[in-house]
């Protein structure tokens, strides 16, 4: 009773390799022979007839060739379909699809490159994936305004991507994506209109009042796929030109408040001398005390009306 193959029998099949050169050579030798041998026992049984044994010989090696040749090839073109339809998956960017070849020969080499390399493909997409999802992360949460547009043949221009900020900001949140640009800013502010007319970067300020937004914005032409783009970035300055008010502000009242330091102390130690010479009687230095004050207020008051100056520049 033969035993079945073990584990370590798969192993060494798969080790012993036999090329397709040597398989199919001796296919055909065992066809040749298989032939020879069924003619000499015809021959044997018919002798002086050669036609007839050749017929008889090609009636029995032919179709057992067929046969034998047709088993052989149909894995190798069910490979071949099996290549095909992985390749066009390739192509489709699906590649999830390995193949598998029992023998180990010139095929085997084949399928296992071609796995390699969807392994290979396989793995480049998932980290183009997750790159692309981390940039999508990235923009769609900047509060920066992207809005990428493109020029169609018709003349018009499209947006072809926004962000979340640039939806808020123009659509109320609805997406803005194949929408035509000039109906998008239709219902946008004035200013914004008036500063993409203008062409270039610059600031310009939305609303009135309490409610007035200041904003940056930063344009970039570029092509892609032969079809000219162009990248607006719209980017809220308020709350920075805020801090950036407040924190001159303070330097402002500190400076100020030095000044006045600087000029009400000597007046306030003048004055209170003044008021002992006064009480003691000795009043000869009193013009001199005054003069001082007066040169003191003089200094403050031209002090004060340069701040004043300052304060109603545009």
């Amino acid at each position: 009773m033969n035993a079945a193959p073990g584990p370590g029998d798969a192993v060494w099949f798969r080790r012993w390799r036999l090329s397709l050169v040597t398989r199919w050579s001796a296919l055909v030798a065992t066809l040749l022979a298989l032939g020879i041998g069924i003619a000499l026992a015809l021959d044997h049984l018919l002798p002086g007839q050669p036609l007839l044994v050749l017929c008889a010989c090609l009636l029995c090696v032919v179709p057992l060739a067929v046969i034998t040749l047709r088993a052989q090839v149909q894995p190798v073109l069910s490979l071949f379909r099996a290549l095909e339809g992985t390749v066009t998956s390739y192509r489709d960017g699906d590649f999830s699809f390995s193949l598998h070849w029992p023998q180990n020969d010139e095929l085997s080499d084949l399928v296992a490159a071609h796995n390699a390399l969807g392994e290979v493909l396989r793995e480049q997409r998932l980290g183009l994936v997750q790159r692309e999802l981390l940039l999508d992360t990235m923009v769609q949460n900047t509060p920066v305004a992207m809005l990428l547009v493109a020029d169609t043949a018709a003349g018009t221009r499209t947006i072809v991507y926004a962000n979340l900020a640039a939806r808020q900001l123009l659509a109320h949140g609805s997406k803005l994506e194949g929408h035509a640009l000039q109906a998008v800013l239709a219902s946008a502010a004035p200013a914004l209109v008036e500063a993409l007319a203008r062409g270039g970067d610059g600031l310009f300020s939305a609303g009135e009042g309490e409610d007035e937004e200041v904003y940056h914005l930063a344009r970039r032409d570029f092509s892609l796929n032969g079809q000219r783009h162009e990248l607006l970035l719209l980017r809220q300055l308020t709350a920075e030109l805020r801090r950036q008010e407040v924190q001159t502000w303070k330097k402002v009242i500190r400076v100020i408040s030095h000044e006045l330091n600087n000029s009400l102390a000597p007046l306030a130690s003048l004055a209170h001398s003044g008021a002992e010479l006064v009480r003691r009687g000795q009043t000869e230095r009193l013009p001199q005390i005054l003069e001082t004050i007066g040169e003191r207020t003089r200094h403050l008051e031209t002090f004060i009306l340069g701040y004043a100056r300052f304060a109603k520049l545009p």
